[in-house]
């Protein structure tokens, strides 16, 4: 059986593929990581993580065209699927929800 949950790490990854978009690329996306927690990730680190999420159909990936800045070489793109959408929305629904339980910050 496949593991469908969402480690944090695994979760942080998969929301920036869907923020940088066509430009989420594993180099991109350790950059934008250590952008966004100010920590940093290595290359493999983020390459593992992403093979993870493709493992569990939450991201697909394609080759880009080879471009003159990375000397011909192409950049494997990585994109959301529904069901890596999916997940997103039920780890932050899950999240919402412990946190509304939270005395001190429980909004009703």
């Amino acid at each position: 059986m496949i593991e469908t949950q969402l480690g944090e790490f695994e979760e942080v990854i998969l929301l920036l593929v869907g923020i940088l978009d066509k430009d989420a690329y594993a180099f991109r996306i350790a950059e934008e990581f250590e952008v966004q927690t100010k920590r940093a990730a290595s290359i493999g680190a983020v390459h593992s993580a992403l093979t993870r999420l493709n493992n569990k159909g939450f991201v697909t990936s394609k080759m880009s065209s080879a471009t003159a800045e990375r000397g011909g070489r192409r950049k494997r793109i990585y994109a959301l699927t529904a069901y890596g959408r999916k997940a997103l929305q039920s780890a932050r629904d899950f999240r919402m929800n412990l946190w509304d339980q939270y005395p001190g910050f429980a909004t009703s």
